[in-house]
């Protein structure tokens, strides 16, 4: 009877996967290189006064396409750059929209932020755009058409790549980040042997596992809330993002390995400045993500919610003209490079606007998991915060995302000034100060994406 019985039970357990392989997820992801074939400036450090003389490693545009049951699909971009502007995004998202059908709200731009990549487009446009000759400029405009095409094609190789998959889920930690605001670079060290660094970080690594039919790894996306500023040579390196990439894709053969920079705007690797610790942060990084792969992952159910706003992020009062003017006339070259930078918006436009239209958007994986996604260079204070108001390490905060317009201070920072919280805005060319509500502007902006907590 058994024997009459087994094929009977062979077929329906065989029927039973395909019909949860339709009704679970899919996935596909792609890669591209997208290192500039010629000399470019590089993005990051205003005191650099050449292009860029070679290469340690390359640069890489990432694709993950993620499909629940339902059909929804949505795409997360990563790329090996310091950031990307507006106009740049929008470009992107453009072309996405027409090439292969994905809603703005299904699209995640993310930067890795290293400082020894390439200037792309108006990102910075104060500390490099502005100052450069016309030639270099022309170079920098071709490698953004470029790079738009290298990205509209690993999305189309992801999407063409999708199979039925298994996401799932964990957090691990890692403890290289250091608070650069509270604490003195040359003393990191050895306060750190004693126990007594200050200020707040956050140190989880969010892990996503994208898994095949047959428990295979065939993506993982994870995040670090840390500086990509271990290096800053002339030559292209992805920092220790890029060599924690790589020491995953060698590790599991075959899969896709993503990274998206978290809330590390005050965060730096310490020490730094030296080749051997890019590779030893992305060892370590790697080792963090591979405790989590290894280890019991939650399960996420195929439902993919998303959504995307872009709020009026409220400015401080602006400048006059008289006074960007006379700011033209100063004896620091960036302050020079702004001035002019705004003279000519004015000019455009008519006037300068009061508030920024600021990138919020919200990724809900399996209803489970808060995927937020913040323009700008975002301080720590904003992940910290989120997490204890949402679902603590199941919600993951990315900075770096769509737009990098500015540095976003939280309102603690912003009163207590300094570079993230007033004097960086020089050099992304920000009229003046972000108002003291932004803070709050966000957080409000991100609980009114995401659907309320279970």
């Amino acid at each position: 009877m058994m024997n009459r019985l087994l094929p009977c039970l062979l077929a329906l357990a065989s029927l039973s996967s395909f019909l949860r392989a339709e009704d679970g997820w899919k996935a596909g992801a792609a890669s591209v290189a997208i290192t500039p074939s010629e000399s470019l400036w590089m993005a990051g450090y205003g005191s650099r006064t050449a292009p860029a003389e070679g290469k340690e490693t390359d640069l890489f545009a990432k694709a993950l396409v993620l499909e629940d049951a339902s059909g929804k699909r949505g795409v997360v971009v990563t790329l090996d750059l310091v950031g990307i502007d507006r106009g740049f995004a929008g470009r992107v998202t453009d072309a996405l929209a027409k090439q292969h059908q994905f809603s703005r709200e299904s699209v995640a731009l993310s930067t890795s932020h290293t400082h020894s990549g390439p200037v792309v487009g108006q990102n910075l446009a104060p500390l490099h755009y502005e100052r450069l000759e016309p030639e270099q400029q022309r170079k920098i405009d071709t490698y953004a058409d470029e790079l738009l095409g290298k990205i509209t094609a690993a999305v189309g190789e992801a999407v063409g790549a999708l199979v039925p998959a298994r996401l799932q889920w964990g957090s691990g930690k890692c403890t290289f980040a250091v608070n650069r605001r509270e604490n003195k670079e040359p003393e990191v060290p050895a306060e750190r042997t004693k126990g007594n660094l200050n200020g707040p970080v956050d140190h989880d690594v969010p892990v996503l596992s994208v898994r095949d039919s047959e428990s295979g790894l065939k993506a993982v996306l994870f995040g670090y809330a840390c500086h990509a500023t271990v290096l800053s040579g002339q030559t292209w390196n992805a920092d220790y993002p890029g060599y924690a990439q790589t020491a995953l894709e060698a590790r599991y053969p075959g899969a896709v390995a993503l990274f998206w920079a978290g809330c590390g705007a005050d965060q730096n690797p310490i020490p730094r400045r030296e080749l051997p610790l890019a590779e030893k942060y992305g060892a370590e990084l790697a080792a963090r993500v591979g405790d989590v792969l290894d280890s019991p992952m939650a399960e996420l159910p195929p439902k993919l919610a998303c959504a995307y706003q872009e709020i009026s992020a409220p400015l401080d009062t602006l400048p006059s003209t008289e006074e960007i003017r006379a700011n033209a006339a100063s004896t620091d070259r960036f302050q020079v490079a702004r001035a002019k930078y705004l003279l000519r918006k004015i000019e455009e436009k008519g006037g300068l606007e009061g508030a920024y239209p600021y990138p919020v958007a919200v990724w809900t994986l399996g209803g489970e998991v808060d995927f937020v996604l913040l323009g700008g260079e975002v301080v720590v204070d904003y992940a910290l915060r989120l997490k204890r108001e949402r679902r603590g390490t199941a919600t993951w905060v990315a900075g770096y995302s769509n737009d990098v317009m500015s540095y976003i201070p939280s309102r603690r920072v912003l009163k207590e000034g300094g570079y993230e919280g007033a004097t960086s805005n020089v050099y992304y060319g920000l009229p003046t100060l972000w108002h003291e509500s932004l803070e709050e502007t966000i957080a409000k902006a991100v609980h009114d994406l995401v659907p309320a907590k279970p």
